[in-house]
């Protein structure tokens, strides 16, 4: 059986329109939901095995029944009742596949630069850097004075911003 949509569109869209909102969707929902259940029939039409001669009676079936989906996903999901504002500070604590692809890369690099530099030079700039020490405290722990200490931490620095990309 091949059913002419456009017809029953021009035809049943609007009664439809009208069913839904009785049901208590509002205008733009219930348009949407009509819309959905003609592409549904349109994606799946019935297969004439099922007896369907009755296209009005089975679209107002379609869009009961994602009009009842559709309560079941607001059901679950109250997200429409935050507001603009609120949904707009929901920030995903995840980052995306490829921030974190890219941060991985950009570790490694780190990683394989940090190698690259004599022990006492890695360890003053691990100190400083990653463990927030002052120059000082750095210097008294390696025996170095501060100049120095600060000349290793700023080679470093230099051999970084040259090898990795991310800077």
């Amino acid at each position: 059986m091949r059913w002419d949509l456009s017809s029953l569109f021009r035809r049943h869209s609007k009664e439809i329109v009208r069913s839904l909102r009785r049901r208590g969707f509002d205008a733009e929902a219930a348009a949407d939901l009509t819309q959905d259940a003609f592409l549904k029939v349109l994606a799946s039409p019935p297969a004439a095995a099922t007896g369907t001669d009755n296209p009005r009676a089975y679209l107002f079936e379609v869009s009961r029944t994602l009009g009842l989906n559709h309560r079941r996903r607001e059901a679950l999901l109250p997200v429409a009742d935050l507001g603009e504002e609120a949904l707009a500070q929901i920030a995903d604590p995840f980052p995306c596949a490829e921030t974190a692809v890219y941060s991985r890369q950009c570790l490694q690099q780190m990683a394989e630069a940090l190698g690259e530099l004599p022990e006492k030079t890695r360890r003053a700039f691990e100190l400083h850097h990653l463990e927030g020490r002052t120059i000082a405290e750095v210097a008294d722990e390696l025996g170095l004075s501060n100049s120095r200490t600060w000349e290793l931490i700023h080679r470093a620095y230099r051999h970084l911003l040259l090898r990795v990309d991310a800077f």
